[in-house]
């Protein structure tokens, strides 16, 4: 029967990587003060005060209120609608004057023609009335009763839609199959639809090599007989021309060679506007800029080839953070860190992190959680695609399965093959000193990781398709018992939205490790046996939950896992969405994995999205707990559970 370590433990069991959420609310909490009101904001929503006081901050304030009446409109349009005008979405604004009014109505007009253009209306009429007058009626000189708020009256009338006519596709993009851009007789009619097609069939000629496409004409005529639009474009391809000379703009502290050399823009490539995108995102993460922008020249060179011109702001290099946390198995924590993103001007960063857990969980001082690290990271260091990591880290810890000293050295190379490939290898020396069911036993342990990632994820931390799959091996050898042994993992996560706007993603996950050698169980190192549980694995149980046990209760690690989750991420708003979840797993002592103690977890989560990823809070519960294990867990964190 497994038995807790510590028997004050409650069931409810928070994943440590919550600690994320902790720093990342730190530093997103900040007080807007506004005259004497006080107002606070937490990943940008409103708790309580004022960003502003408007009537102070507007002159001469007019207030008002608006009506929208769109009669005969769908739910789809409307909601289109009512986005598009200022004056509904912003009714606590007032205008500046009477003047300011009027200005704002006819804005307000433009923008819901506009989206009766977007949405394929081209029959349909806005009139827009202020204290019952037509505003195409008021002198520019207006004067309104403001006794109360002046009332505006929003009328639109959305006529038919109307579709696809004769598409006509003429210059350098004669021949190309209209279908291949969403242009189909009979088909979307709307202007973003026409807009998106255009700016596709540039893009198509760009990348043919031709960087001075453009388009001569966009013609759309509508047909109000047959509510069809008659749709002609005319394109200019340019010459073929390679990439030429890059300048670099706006560089201070960070070297102009090393821009250049790290964007991979070389002289006498093809051009390609992929090509330049990829730069750009490839710049901007290495986090020494705020900005990154490569522009093109509007002519060729002489000799032919096309010059770029990389613009950066360099962003602040030095930066700190703070966080705690709180939770009834973990006690309360506090973490903090500090670095340093161009230490010698080439983009290399330094990072000192440190953290303290379980304060007031746990019993003595000596059960307190503790960890050290520091991280000294270079880019480019041979080449564009090679980055050199080191560390050093030491961790105290005391999960329920054991206690572990450990001091750990770290040091590697990653090599990207391409924008979705990279290969690792290094040397890792670890001492750890342990606690567990085999008793108290010291280790050192020489290993050289390796690993080798395809990532093809369209977003990292909130992914709707694509998939992420990694393989991994870490031969070692422990000196103080003269063991050899191995550790071989390998770990697949796939993404599939379904419809039109990514309403449902499906996710699912599947990892699994076996260890190789190493005589007995004991000969390997605490921390490199197996366990499963919590947020990371299994949900609804707790960290490192699942293992092996002994004869006495205890948990001894496995030589071999399964984990496999299931999600359905259903989008509720545009930034609020609810996850039903399953989560199973397996540890076994031996190298086959034996499928008799299957654990499994299921339960519900919230999204909630923000500019830097989802904010994430899980619970879940087991549905084959262990005798005096936790009845279920509760987990937070920032970024989707994988």
């Amino acid at each position: 029967m497994p038995k807790k370590r510590t028997d004050q433990r409650k069931s409810i069991a928070y994943w440590r990587a919550g600690t994320a959420l902790a720093v990342a609310a730190a530093m997103s909490v900040y007080p807007v003060f506004v005259r004497e009101a006080f107002a606070l904001k937490i990943f940008g929503i409103q708790l309580w005060g004022s960003d502003k006081d408007e009537a102070n901050e507007v002159l001469d304030p007019v207030r008002f209120t608006v009506t929208l009446n769109t009669p005969g409109a769908d739910s789809k349009l409307r909601d289109s609608l009512e986005n598009s005008s200022l004056m509904v979405t912003e009714p606590e604004k007032p205008a500046s004057g009477d003047l300011g009014l009027l200005i704002r109505a006819k804005d307000d007009r433009d923008r819901l023609i506009a989206a009766l253009y977007e949405n394929a209306r081209y029959g349909g009429i806005v009139t827009v009335k202020i204290a019952g007058r037509d505003i195409d009626s008021i002198p520019p000189n207006p004067t309104f009763n403001r006794a109360g708020p002046v009332p505006v009256v929003i009328d639109v009338t959305p006529g038919p839609v109307f579709k696809l006519g004769t598409v006509r596709l003429q210059g350098d993009i004669t021949g190309h199959d209209p279908a291949d851009y969403g242009l189909v007789t009979g088909g979307d009619a709307g202007s973003l639809a026409i807009i998106r097609a255009g700016n596709k069939l540039i893009d198509d000629l760009k990348a043919e090599g031709r960087p001075l496409a453009k388009l001569n004409k966009r013609e759309a005529v509508a047909n109000h007989a047959t509510n069809t639009v008659d749709l002609t474009m005319v394109a200019e391809g340019g010459p073929v021309a390679p990439l030429g000379d890059v300048a670099v703009k706006g560089d201070k502290a960070v070297d102009p060679d090393f821009i250049r050399r790290y964007s991979r823009l070389n002289s006498g490539e093809p051009y390609s506007p992929d090509k330049l995108r990829k730069a750009s995102d490839r710049l901007r993460k290495l986090g020494v800029f705020s900005s990154v922008a490569i522009k093109e020249a509007n002519t060729l060179a002489p000799n032919g080839s096309l010059p770029l011109t990389i613009e950066v702001s360099e962003g602040k290099f030095r930066y700190f953070g703070v966080g705690a946390q709180y939770s009834t198995t973990e006690g309360a924590g506090l973490q903090g860190y500090w670095g340093h993103r161009n230490l010698f001007g080439k983009a290399e960063s330094l990072r000192i992190e440190g953290a303290v857990t379980r304060l007031g969980e746990a019993s003595t001082v000596q059960d307190i959680d503790y960890s050290a690290g520091i991280i000294f990271t270079k880019p480019g260091i041979f080449n564009p695609q090679t980055t050199f990591t080191a560390s050093l880290k030491a961790k105290t810890e005391h999960p329920d399965s054991y206690d572990a000293q450990t001091v750990t050295g770290y040091g590697g190379f990653a090599y990207d093959f391409n924008d979705y490939d990279t290969a690792a290898a290094g040397l890792e020396v670890e001492w750890a000193s342990t606690e567990d069911a085999f008793g108290t036993n010291d280790y050192l342990t020489t290993s050289v990781p390796l690993e080798f990632v395809r990532d093809r994820r369209n977003d990292k931390l909130n992914p709707t398709d694509g998939f992420r799959a990694s393989i991994s091996a870490k031969p070692s050898y422990e000196a103080l018992n003269g063991t050899i042994f191995s550790s071989f993992e390998a770990s697949t996560t796939g993404y599939k939205g379904l419809g039109s706007d990514d309403q449902v993603v499906l996710a699912g996950k599947i990892a699994g490790g076996v260890l190789f050698g190493g005589g007995s169980l004991e000969d390997i190192p605490t921390t490199r046996r197996f366990f499963a549980g919590g947020g990371g694995s299994v949900r609804g149980y707790s960290y490192q939950e699942i293992s092996p046990y002994d004869v006495n209760g205890k948990a001894t690690g496995g030589r071999s896992y399964i984990v496999t989750s299931l999600e359905a991420r259903v989008k509720v708003t545009e930034t609020i969405g609810i996850v039903p979840f399953i989560d199973a797993g397996v540890v076994s002592s031996e190298v086959t994995p034996d499928f008799s103690d299957i654990r499994a977890g299921a339960g519900i989560g919230l999204r909630y999205a923000t500019p830097f990823g989802p904010l994430r809070l899980d619970v879940a519960m087991p549905l084959e707990k262990y005798p005096s294990g936790s009845n279920f867990g509760i987990y937070a964190g920032i970024g989707q559970s994988f």
